[in-house]
């Protein structure tokens, strides 16, 4: 079998009909033998993060890969991308003209996979407890438009919205609004610890070593009713300190599927690569990396400060340098792909000049050069992070008008000292709550975004945000996400910089990695099977 790689089509849901020659995950065999999949996530439980793997706490995407094979949600993101389909559910909906109230009616017999029945009142209990919660991740924000939640009998909910939100259906397939038992989770505080228990394809093992979470091993729930097909009896999530290692690991057969983050070299290999048993899959991505902003610093509290950085940053040196085609230049915090994409940056500052950033600062009497430092994590978004923070730091430098110097911290320090707002400027990427242009915006503009900046525009949160989330027809929004990138362009309180491709690494008697990644760049580790490979 020769190393090959199968490039998925880059059209969110047009997924379904590739890879049938190379074993759908239909083909799994569910034998009992468990899957390995390797990833450099890295998570542990602290006196500031005591638990990591509750929903109304997480808010990672390594950790939602954890999270979305236990525990279950009423509505899911399918296989390819798309609309997203009842789960949990049997059917939901909007019942009124105005997109204020969604009504959801659960499976018949649904349980938890200690036997308990999951009612109504379940997800009531799981919705209201994650918003009262309220944690310092500010996940609730995804369900800050649920106003009260309702219950007819032990099947019917009725969520009533404070306002029209279209997007209501995806953020009932994110893990915050996970189906959780009462009896396992307090009402008033998280589940400190690793435990992890749902109605989901699987039940979760975790391992831990010194309180940083080593292997999560995932095991066939008989109880499990929903809209996916499990094709395997376990699978084992291993967690590696570095990419090396994890490649290390496939090429001696420990682990059987590579996932992130692969460095651009391994990726090239495999690339070119024409004989061997590990087979590159590389699937359209909507993963961004942007700077971000204390908008309230000495350093970069002048919007002039921001504005000239984001004249000078050359995006597609900085991507051909660093990433080469495993990335492309991004000019607005929407990816391209996304309805309501628009290159709002370009648009404002056009191709990367020293004269315009230089009139820019004169304008405001800054002096120049102007110091700062930006702050990057070493150990969460790939190997070829500081390579990419010292390529900026490069430009900005050779402009003379800045004089940066750079700084790498562990993700563990890095995260909470970025929202104790200790960072003038901070590198950081985004993993879309789900596929739409509002999951891109409200986590960085909205109330309580999720960076805890304080820069606040009042006309994009209390007009646009929602003029955007009443129009069900997502092409009837464009109009408005425009207007909001445009203002974030003219603002800067963050500066995009490039869009990712996914990848995911395979030996060739592992099949279904083509859905392994759904749109929202999450883990579907129930695709994954073994069998004969095409």
């Amino acid at each position: 079998m020769n190393r090959k790689t199968l490039v998925l089509p880059a059209v969110v849901g047009l997924l379904a009909p590739v890879l049938a020659a190379c074993g759908g995950s239909d083909s799994g065999s569910g034998d009992g033998d468990a899957i390995v999949v390797g990833t450099t996530d890295r998570f542990s439980a602290s006196k500031e993060t005591p638990a990591p793997l509750d929903p109304a706490y997480a808010y990672d995407v390594g950790l939602w890969n954890v999270l979305r094979q236990t525990t279950q949600t009423l509505m899911s993101q399918p296989r390819g991308g798309g609309e997203p389909v009842p789960d949990a559910a049997q059917k939901c909906g909007f019942t009124d003209t105005g997109n204020e109230r969604y009504a959801c009616t659960l499976r018949d017999g649904l349980k938890f996979a200690n036997g308990d029945p999951v009612t109504a009142e379940d997800v009531k209990y799981s919705i209201e407890r994650a918003i009262a919660i309220n944690a310092d991740t500010e996940v609730a924000s995804l369900l800050n438009t649920v106003d009260t939640v309702e219950t007819q009998g032990d099947r019917e909910v009725i969520f009533h919205l404070t306002t029209a939100d279209a997007t209501f259906p995806y953020k009932l397939s994110t893990p915050v609004s996970g189906i959780v038992n009462p009896d396992q989770y307090p009402k008033d505080k998280l589940r400190d610890g690793w435990g992890l228990d749902g109605s989901g394809p699987y039940t979760m093992k975790a391992e831990v070593k010194d309180d940083i979470l080593t292997k999560a091993v995932f095991t066939k729930n008989p109880n499990y009713k929903g809209s996916a097909k499990v094709n395997n009896d376990k699978v084992e999530m291993v967690f590696f300190d570095d990419a090396e290692s994890m490649g290390a690991a496939i090429d001696k057969g420990d682990i059987d599927v590579m996932t992130r983050a692969m460095t651009p070299a391994q990726v090239q290999k495999l690339a070119k690569a024409t004989d061997g048993d590990v087979s590159l899959v590389e699937v359209s991505g909507l993963e961004i990396r942007y700077l971000a902003f204390n908008t309230e610093a000495s350093t970069v509290k002048d919007t002039a400060v921001r504005k000239a950085m984001a004249q000078l940053i050359n995006r597609s040196e900085l991507v051909s340098t660093v990433y080469g085609s495993q990335a492309q230049p991004l000019y607005s915090m929407v990816p391209a792909g996304i309805t309501g994409h628009s290159n709002s940056f370009f648009n404002t500052y056009g191709e990367p000049s020293v004269a315009k950033a230089k009139a820019m600062l004169e304008d405001a009497d800054i002096t120049t050069p102007v110091k700062l430092t930006m702050h990057y994590t070493t150990d969460h978004y790939g190997a070829a992070t500081k390579q990419e923070f010292e390529q900026l730091q490069k430009q900005l430098n050779d402009s003379g008008l800045f004089d940066v110097d750079i700084k790498g911290t562990p993700w563990k320090t890095f995260h909470q000292a970025e929202r104790d707002r200790k960072y003038d400027v901070f590198g950081m990427g985004w993993f879309p709550d789900f596929p739409d242009a509002d999951s891109f915006i409200a986590p960085f503009l909205d109330k309580k975004n999720t960076l805890n900046m304080p820069y606040e525009n009042k006309e994009i949160i209390n007009k646009l945000i929602p003029e955007s989330r009443g129009e069900a027809d997502r092409l009837s929004a464009v109009d408005v996400l425009t207007e909001i990138q445009n203002i974030t362009a003219e603002d800067v309180p963050l500066i995009p910089l490039w869009q990712g491709k996914q990848y995911v690494a395979t030996r060739d008697d592992v099949t279904g990695a083509a859905y392994l990644l759904n749109a929202s760049s999450t883990l579907q580790l129930w695709e994954l099977g073994r069998g004969v490979s095409g």
